[in-house]
C-alpha cells in the first residue's frame, strides 16, 4: 500500500513536471524563431499557438512515427555538439578565420574562472557557483526517465543497467565538455553576452556557442544553429506531451485520475490524457508582452527545475527505504541485476544536495540590489 502510494505521488510529480516542461520549450521554441529577420514583428502569440498545434497534431494522428521522429531529432542534436565541440577545438587552438589562439585565457587570466554575482570578493564569487548549481539542475532533469522504460524495455535486467552506465558517458560528453568548450571560446563578461541578456535578444543571438563563433570570425553557422536549437525546443515540447500523457493515463489507471481518463482511440492514444496536459501549454501566453518569451521561460525553467528535484529527493528516500529492506530481509545486493557504489552514503549526500538547492533557490532576493524593493519577478531565479 505504501510502496503504491509513492508510485502515485512519483506519477504526479512527474505529470506536473512534464506539463510545465511542455511550456518552457514553446516558450523557449517562440525565443528562437524571433531570431530571423521579420518574424520578431509578428505577436509572439502566433508562434506558441502553431507549436502547441502542431505538437498536439502529431501526438493524436501521428503517435505512430514518434519513434522514429524522436530519432531523428535526436540524431540531429547529436551531430550537432559533436560538431561544435570540434569547431570549439579548432578554433581554441587558433584555426578560426582571426587566427586568435585562445588557450585558456578565459579561464585564468580575463576575467577569471570565477565571477562574481550580487556581491563582491569571496561571498560573490560562491554566490555565482551557486546561482550556476540552481539553473544547471534544469538541463539534468529527466536522465531519471531511463527507469521508466524498464516495464517495456526488452531484456530490462541486461538493457537498463547498459542505459543507466551511457547516461553517465553523455553527460560527460555532451554536458561536461561542452560547458568546458564554450568556456574557452566566451569570456564570462563578453560585451555581446551581457548585452544580449540586457536586451533580451531572440535565439540564437543570445547563444554563447554563437557569440563565440562570431568572435572567432566566422558568419555562416548563426541561422543553422538556431535552427538546430528550434527542431531540439519543438521535438522537447512533443516528447514532454507525449510522456506527459501517459503520467496522467498510469494515474487514472491507478484510480487517481477520474475514469474517463482512461478513453483512447483505435490507434490506443489517451485522446483526453492529452487535451488535458496539452491544456497546460496556455500559460505559454504570459510571454505575450516585449521581453515577456526570455522572462517567461526563466519562470518555466525554474518551475520545473524545482519539480525535477523534488523528484529526485523522492528517488533518494524511495532508494534509502530499499536499502533497509534488503537488510532486513538479508538480501545480498551482490545478487541484485545492477547496484551502485558507495551506498547508502552516496543517496544520503544526493538528498543533502538537492534539499540545499531546492530551500536556498531564489537566495537572491535576499541579496543585492533586489532586496530593497522585494522585486521577485526582476530576478533569474524563482521565488519559490
Amino acid at each position: 500500500m505504501e510502496s503504491r502510494t509513492r508510485l502515485n505521488q512519483w506519477l504526479k510529480q512527474n505529470w506536473y513536471s512534464s506539463a510545465i516542461l511542455l511550456c518552457a520549450e514553446i516558450s523557449a521554441a517562440s525565443i528562437v524563431i524571433q531570431y530571423w529577420p521579420g518574424a520578431d514583428g509578428i505577436s509572439v502569440a502566433v508562434w506558441i499557438s502553431i507549436i502547441i498545434v502542431v505538437v498536439i497534431i502529431l501526438n493524436i494522428f501521428a503517435v505512430q512515427i514518434y519513434g522514429e521522429a524522436e530519432f531523428v531529432f535526436a540524431s540531429i542534436k547529436i551531430i550537432t555538439i559533436v560538431g561544435l565541440l570540434i569547431l570549439a577545438f579548432i578554433v581554441d587552438l587558433g584555426g578560426g578565420p582571426n587566427h586568435d589562439r585562445l588557450g585558456f585565457r578565459y579561464f585564468w587570466k580575463n576575467p577569471g574562472a570565477m565571477k562574481e554575482y550580487d556581491s563582491a570578493g569571496n561571498t560573490g564569487r560562491f554566490l555565482g557557483l551557486f546561482s550556476v548549481l540552481v539553473n544547471a539542475a534544469f538541463s539534468y532533469g529527466g536522465v531519471e526517465l531511463v527507469a521508466v522504460a524498464a516495464g517495456e524495455a526488452e531484456n530490462p535486467r541486461k538493457n537498463i543497467p547498459k542505459a543507466v552506465r551511457r547516461v553517465f558517458w553523455r553527460i560527460l560528453f555532451f554536458y561536461v565538455f561542452g560547458s568546458l568548450a564554450i568556456g574557452v571560446l566566451v569570456s564570462s563578461d563578453d560585451s555581446h553576452l551581457l548585452k544580449a541578456q540586457k536586451d533580451g535578444l531572440a535565439g540564437a543571438a543570445r547563444s554563447p556557442w554563437v557569440i563565440g563563433i562570431q568572435n572567432a570570425g566566422i558568419h555562416v553557422l548563426p541561422s543553422i544553429i538556431n535552427a538546430v536549437i528550434l527542431t531540439s525546443a519543438s521535438s522537447s515540447a512533443n516528447a514532454f506531451l507525449y510522456t506527459g500523457s501517459r503520467y496522467l493515463f498510469a494515474l487514472a489507471q491507478n484510480r487517481q485520475a477520474p475514469g474517463f481518463l482512461l478513453r483512447c482511440s483505435k490507434a490506443g492514444v489517451p485522446y483526453y490524457c492529452v487535451a488535458i496536459t496539452a491544456s497546460i501549454s496556455a500559460l505559454t501566453y504570459l510571454s505575450v508582452r516585449k521581453g515577456g518569451p526570455a522572462k517567461a521561460f526563466s519562470w518555466f525553467q525554474n518551475l520545473t527545475t524545482i519539480a525535477s528535484l523534488f523528484t529526485w529527493c523522492s528517488i533518494c528516500i524511495a532508494y534509502l527505504q530499499f536499502y533497509k529492506a534488503l537488510k532486513a530481509q538479508g538480501v545480498d545486493r551482490n545478487t541484485l541485476a545492477f547496484k551502485s557504489k558507495f551506498q547508502p552514503y552516496t543517496a544520503w549526500f544526493a538528498f543533502s544536495y538537492f534539499a540545499v538547492i531546492i530551500i536556498f533557490n531564489g537566495f537572491n532576493v535576499f541579496v543585492g540590489e533586489h532586496h530593497q524593493n522585494w522585486n521577485i519577478t526582476g530576478t533569474s531565479l524563482s521565488p519559490l
